[in-house]
């Protein structure tokens, strides 16, 4: 019996965008608790995590808060070149989010 999910069947909306000119911040949101604390309970998404699945410096990753109110996962990296510079490569950092959508998510955690 499989008890792994993709956290994008899991979470509502995962996203990313401009969190300013040299930040990207990145939503993963829940449409209920249970889902919510199932994800954090994993251990899939931690500070540690984020910047292994982005492949980021951890001292790139200036925000990490897991916000109970809207059963949101919220972090925020520094860009490596400001937005909409010469190399940058997604103006908006809209589509930063995507190496979250395959991970799987341990549901008997």
């Amino acid at each position: 019996m499989n008890t792994c999910k993709k956290l994008s069947d899991l979470a509502k909306t995962i996203r990313s965008k401009n969190a300013g000119t040299d930040k990207i911040t990145f939503d993963i949101i829940f449409r209920e608790r249970e889902t919510y604390d199932l994800v954090r309970r994993s251990g899939v998404l931690t500070r540690e995590t984020v910047c292994r699945i982005l492949n980021v410096d951890p001292g790139r990753l200036t925000d990490f808060v897991e916000y109970d109110p809207a059963y949101a996962i919220k972090f925020t990296i520094l860009r490596e070149r400001p937005s909409g510079s010469a190399g940058d490569g997604d103006i908006f950092g809209a589509q930063q989010y995507a190496p979250f959508l395959d991970i799987m998510v341990d549901l008997a955690a």
